[in-house]
Parts: C-alpha cells; structure tokens; sequence
C-alpha cells in the first residue's frame, strides 16, 4: 500500500517513509491511496482474539512494507503486559442509558494518546531503519495536553531520537503540566508557549516545513518526525480500537456481526473520529459518526453547516484536550470527501491560512450530514453530566462528559437507540479539580491538586492512578516559557545547534 499527500497527489510513499517524515514537503498529510476493506469473515476471525492479536492483522492491511516480524514486535512491544492496568488494553464498559464506555485511558499517562503513542515508537524507529539510516530523529510535538505526556513517555531514552514538546502555559490542567515538566529521559525536551494550542500547532507545523530549518538539522545528522496525529504512524493504530470495540461488543452478546453501531467521540483536533471513519470506511458497519465539541465548537458548526471559521472566541474550558481553533485531521477526510482533489484542498487549506474560513462545496456538505452528527457543551453542562453519570454509577472526566452530553441530546432528538460507544479519552484524576467540583458541588478555595486528588477518592472511592498520585512532591524539571516567534531559537538550543 503506498500514502499521498492531501496537497500534492503525486507524492507517492511506503508507510515506513510516510511514518518516518511525519508530514508532507508540502505541507499536505499522509494518506492511504486505498482504504483497504474487511468483511464479515474478517470480523469473526477477530473476535476470539485478544488486542494484540487484533492489532497485528488489522495494521498489516496498511503497514504492508513491515514484516510480519516487525509488526508483531511493534506490537508486542507496545501493548505488553503490565503497560496498561486492563489486560484487554481498551475496555468496554455497559452504563446507565445504554451506551458502551471505550475506555482508551488505560495506559502508562491515564490518556487515550498512550493506545497510539505506546507504538508509534515501535513504528518509528523501525521505519528510519528501512528509510533514514544513521540519523537521529528529531520528534517535535504541539499539545494540548494529553499527547506531550504520552508522547514523551514513549519516546524516553528511544535510541535515535530526540523529543521536544510544547504546550500552552495556561491551557493544560495542572496534573498534565506536572506529568509534563517532570518528565525522565536523556532527551526530552518541554516548552511553555505565550498562546494557546493553535499557537503551538501552527509553530510545529511551519517549522517542519522550514528549509532553512531541516538544511540545520541535516548539517547535523537529524530530521524531524511528529508524534502528532498529522503523523500516520499515530492515527492508524487509532483505527484499531474501533475495530476491538466493535469485535468486543460480539463478544459479550451485545451486538451479532453485521449490526450498526453508532460512535461518539469528544474531539478538537479530528483525530481520534476520523479514525473511526476509516474503521467505517473499511467494513466496521457505524450508521452515525457523532462528533462532540466543548464551547470551541468550531468543528460542531463545520459539520453542520460547512462552514469552517476559526474566527471566533477562543474560550479555556474544563476541557483542554479540546481547546482547539484549527482541527488538522479534517484535511484527510476532506480529500477523501473530494474525490482525492488535491488541488480542492490546497484551495480551502489556503484561504483557511490567509482568511481563516472556508466553505466547502455542497456535494461535500451533503456526506457530512450523511456521515456525521454533532453537538456541543459548555463547562456548566459538563459538569452536570459528570454529576448525574457518577450519580448513575459511573466516574468520568471532563472530555468523555461532554461526549455523554452530546449523545443524550442526540438521542433526544433523533430517537435513534441504535448500540452506541462513547469514547472514553481520559482518567478522571487528571480533571480532579472540574471532576470535584462537579461531583461534590464545592472545592475548598486553598486546596492545592493533590488535596483534590484525595478529596476526589475520599467522595468517590475510586482509586487515583499511581502514576499520577506519586508525581506529588516531584519539582519540575523544565520550566522554560517562549513566545511562539521564538519556537525555532528554542528548537536549536534545545538541541544544541
């Protein structure tokens, strides 16, 4: 199978290169030039299996330059025992109402950017050896939170590579800022930005497409790679939980092979959904793709309307992972959406650049409101839904509340009861704070994170991970706050050239 760029579709590349560049000369993402398909046969033959077994036969249908050896060691690698605290990795679980919590938090950092980022190392590393022989990979993050933790967490110590991350100083939770500026290894790197994400994802991205920038880094024997999810190597072990998902809910009798299910997904950068629509697109039979937003509900108003305008208010929630003006992943599901037009796309992606809207065509509006659903919440809704799920018996955090939410309001307005899977992106104790708040109606006014964190077990019973409950008392150990003019002197000195 070989990818393309959504700029330029005559760039031709192997996954393995297409996973080691991270992102296209020209600005474009790496796509498939097939969306391979699995039938109902397929289906069966996965669900005895466990995840691992899974994911090996569902990313040998893209990654078709890897050996069946080195998937399986990728693989293994990242999904080993002892690496996440439920042996089926990502956990399906019945709540009240009905709907099927996917529970993608169950990694090393409590966030569902550990089922991606625990094997795009694997990946990685083994790519440069096919592709980019005797260069360090340099891995360059924005985040909004839960993927620089993840990211650096997989990255430590990686022979061959460097990782740096940056993150907006004020629009991460206080746990993800810890787990962050704490963070072990002989090369990672963390940097606050003045901005929010949009500021730190803009920078990332420009500096990826610097000449003068990769013509310094190759003077000095390195290259840069994303752990984004611009990055194919991140989205496409995404498709591989949906496909579990569906294959666990035949399992345990609540769905026959060849029923709908509808997928809900609390997203700001449009990665973790368009996931579910390739696992759609392969054969997985989803009736509705339901796209949750909290109040930056740019991509609720896109899908409804097709209209993409970044030019609104910009607000901090108790939601940051969704704090996002400028959702990269729509790009790949707009060039599918056009026939593979990639001269459409370098239309709409420019006047995104040098007006910040577009509007798409009405043929592409029409698959939207075919494909997709979408709803949004503000803090005060999210909070209330975190209340009435726990009250109901279910512990959630802030991002899967606004998912919660807008299902409901879906279900309130469609009647569809269709067998619906939440996904589920965060451990609540990274939110303690919101999450207390929400629960117990009142925080002490002094009461620092971890007060929280044990007024949240106290209230709840639920246990606080012990990754996050031991990073209490630790000092930071980056501490650095740039400007985003200032991104690339931060990048050079970071690394020392």
């Amino acid at each position: 199978m070989l990818y393309t760029s959504t700029r330029d579709k005559n760039v031709l590349v192997s996954s393995a290169q297409a996973i080691a560049q991270g992102i296209s000369v020209d600005g474009g993402l790496f796509v498939p030039t097939e969306i391979p398909a699995i039938d109902k046969a397929f289906i069966d033959s996965l669900v005895p299996l466990d995840y691992i077994s899974r994911a090996k036969k569902v990313l040998s249908l893209y990654l078709t330059d890897y050996t069946e050896e080195e998937i399986a060691y990728c693989v293994e690698g990242a999904y080993k025992a002892g690496k996440f605290s439920s042996e089926k990795v990502s956990p399906v679980k019945k709540i009240e109402g009905g709907a099927n919590i996917l529970e993608l938090w169950r990694g090393p950092t409590c966030a569902f950017k550990d089922m991606a980022l625990q094997l795009l190392p694997y990946l990685l590393t083994t790519a440069a050896g096919k592709t980019v022989k005797d260069k360090t990979i340099v891995i360059l993050v924005a985040t909004s939170g839960d993927t620089g933790k993840a990211a650096l967490e997989g990255f430590k110590d990686v022979p061959g590579t460097k990782i740096m991350v940056f993150y907006p100083n004020d629009g991460v939770s206080p746990m993800q800022k810890l787990q962050m500026t704490t963070q072990a290894g002989e090369n990672v790197a963390v940097c606050a930005i003045n901005g929010n994400f949009d500021d730190a994802q803009n920078g990332v991205k420009k500096i990826f497409t610097d000449e003068a920038v990769k013509a310094k880094l190759n003077e000095n024997g390195m290259m840069f790679s994303s752990a984004n999810s611009i990055n194919w190597g991140r989205l496409v072990p995404q498709i591989v939980y949906y496909v579990s998902a569906y294959c666990d809910l035949i399992e345990n009798g609540t769905i026959k092979n060849g029923d709908e299910i509808n997928v809900v997904v609390p997203t700001g950068n449009f990665g973790n959904i368009l996931a579910a629509y390739y696992a759609k697109k392969m054969g997985i039979p989803v009736k509705k793709l339901i796209c949750a937003s909290n109040a930056n509900n740019v991509l609720t108003d896109f899908l409804k309307q097709g209209v993409y305008d970044r030019n609104r208010s910009f607000f901090t929630t108790t939601s940051p992972s969704m704090d996002i003006l400028i959702s990269s992943n729509l790009e790949r599901l707009l060039y599918h959406l056009t026939d593979e037009s990639d001269e459409t796309i370098r239309k709409w992606m420019g006047e995104l650049s040098k007006d910040g809207k577009y509007e798409v065509c009405d043929k592409v509006k029409a698959q939207l409101s075919d494909l997709f659903d979408a709803g949004c919440c503000d803090d005060d809704e999210t909070a209330a839904t975190i209340k009435a799920t726990y009250d109901e018996g279910y512990l959630s955090d802030t991002h899967t509340a606004v998912a919660i939410k807008v299902y409901d309001e879906y279900k309130k307005a469609t009647g569809d009861m269709t067998e619906t899977v939440i996904a589920s992106t965060a451990n609540p104790y990274k939110f303690s704070a919101a999450v207390l708040k929400a629960v117990k109606g009142e925080v002490p006014a002094d009461a620092d994170e971890f007060e929280q964190v044990d007024l949240l077990r106290e209230t709840t019973g639920e246990p606080c991970p012990e990754q996050l409950a031991t990073l209490k008392g630790k000092a930071p150990r980056f501490t650095a706050c740039c400007n985003k003019e200032e991104m690339v002197d931060t990048v050079y000195a970071m690394l020392g050239i």
